[in-house]
């Protein structure tokens, strides 16, 4: 679960919604969704022109290209127009964020219909129809999505509805999707963009951030705080140049593109997952905005070498560096289950994904209300989940063991968590001391709190539920 979607590769943004109200008053475009006040890389594919207008100058081979490690995609060679905007924009770009090059990057230009390809190949190619069930059973059995939401075929158009431009960070190139010409939105998300490309070339965001598929598979946890940086980083840059380096043709041009904005696939997305797509540029720019506050680009920088290591730090900036996770450790719970039962997953769910638990379920009616949901979630001291399997009998069990920070942060999400279990499973709970219950034709959930502690866990029936509680030591 949460796995990182194509490196660096942009989804949704929503990082310029300051950018409208800080502009002066040249335009009565207002952005009304919040898709429409999202950044310039969720763009729509636009259609590419195959025969440029005999104004425009020559093509000429990016002097950003090198010989020695092309693309290894087809690309549209770069216009020297361009290219010239691309230089300008990496120059303004350096002097904002205080970080240089050490080596030439290779630039291209894809269209389209080459960008969903390269999303088949790349992202598809890693994300197996076996992760995708794996994901849809840990999600359904979290009351995130329906059980028979198709993860291959969403992501395939949702990576191709939303991408604008991207750094890949494993062959070291920028890519910038063609449209009608290189204008304001994409000059923007090349701004942005660029930043990442700063970043592999001083932090190496593979190995130096260990920042790669193998770490983030196992504590997806530090894995999202990262991003958060990461990309707050590039977020909080890209405002910068827009109001210090955008011409007004610029701005026009950018309010232009989201008067006409749509985005069906991005729309049709449980609300879980939009939430998702758009955290790690959200609050990760308010998180490198506070930082900058304390300490200007010195104090994002130090934060490299001393990374968040949890998504309450970048919800809570003034939690980070020193409140660290406490380490939660499950038994071993496969022999309480016996035959028949594999582990899925085990890993952290963390503050943001215990606040989506409860305020943004598939099941609108058993939704928690935000602000009730953030505070219940917010005293996240730290927690572990499992999940597990049975393929013969198609049957799920859930475990999720969280701590907090003090005895009353238990009770305030114990509450919270009373009335959306009400909601989703419709039955009142039963409680019986430190216990609740509720029972349902195919489900028995047990919900235990304790001073600073509190446990869930979703199994097929009673018995199981029950001999589970039993292995992990919780007096009934």
């Amino acid at each position: 679960m949460r796995r990182p979607i194509l490196l660096l590769i942009v989804v949704l943004i929503l990082t310029s919604l300051s950018c409208k109200t800080l502009l002066p008053d040249t335009t009565s475009v207002q952005p009304t969704s919040a898709l429409q006040e999202a950044t310039v890389e969720a763009s729509t594919p636009q259609v590419n022109d195959p025969n440029p207008s005999p104004t425009r100058p020559a093509p000429t081979k990016d002097s950003g290209t090198s010989d020695e490690q092309p693309t290894p995609y087809p690309t549209a060679v770069l216009d020297t127009d361009i290219a010239q905007s691309m230089d300008e924009i990496q120059e303004a770009v350096k002097e904002i964020r205080g970080l240089n090059t050490s080596e030439d990057m290779p630039r291209a230009l894809l269209t389209p219909d080459e960008l969903r390809q390269r999303v088949i190949d790349d992202f598809m190619a890693d994300y197996t129809p076996e992760e995708a069930q794996q994901d849809l059973i840990e999600l359904s059995a979290l009351g995130l999505i329906q059980p028979n939401f198709d993860f291959l075929t969403f992501y395939t158009e949702l990576l191709s509805e939303q991408i604008a431009g991207f750094y890949d960070n494993e062959v070291k190139e920028m890519f910038v999707v063609q449209g009608e010409s290189f204008a304001g939105p994409e000059r923007m998300t090349f701004a942005h963009e660029y930043v990442h490309a700063l970043q592999d070339q001083t932090y190496d965001i593979e190995e130096g951030l260990q920042y790669n598929d193998d770490s983030c598979e196992e504590d997806t946890e530090r894995c999202a705080a990262i991003q958060a940086l990461m990309e707050g980083d590039a977020s909080s840059v890209e405002l910068q140049w827009f109001m210090n380096y955008a011409t007004q043709e610029d701005q026009q041009q950018y309010f232009e593109f989201y008067n006409d904005y749509t985005s069906p696939v991005y729309d049709s997305a449980p609300d879980f997952m939009k939430e998702d797509f758009i955290f790690p540029y959200t609050y990760g720019q308010a998180f490198v905005e506070k930082l900058m506050d304390d300490g200007g680009w010195q104090a994002v920088n130090d934060a490299y070498a001393n990374v968040p290591v949890s998504t309450e730090q970048i919800l809570h900036p003034e939690k980070y560096p020193d409140d660290k996770p406490v380490t939660v450790v499950l038994p071993d719970l496969l022999s309480v289950l016996g035959d028949g039962w594999s582990e899925l997953d085990s890993n952290v769910m963390g503050e943001w994904y215990t606040y989506l638990i409860l305020a943004k379920g598939v099941d609108t009616n058993a939704q928690i209300e935000t602000d009730i949901a953030s505070t219940a979630a917010e005293g996240w001291g730290g927690d572990e989940y499992a999940i597990y399997h049975n393929d013969s009998t198609g049957q799920t069990v859930l475990v999720i063991d969280w701590f907090w920070d003090r005895d009353r942060d238990a009770s305030q999400f114990a509450n919270a968590f009373f009335d959306y279990a009400d909601a989703r499973f419709g039955v009142k709970g039963d409680e019986q001391g430190d216990w609740w219950t509720w029972e349902t034709s195919d489900t028995a959930n047990l919900f235990y709190a304790n001073d600073d502690r509190t446990v869930w866990i979703y199994a097929p029936d009673l018995a199981t539920a029950q001999a589970l509680a039993d292995a992990m030591g919780l007096e009934r």
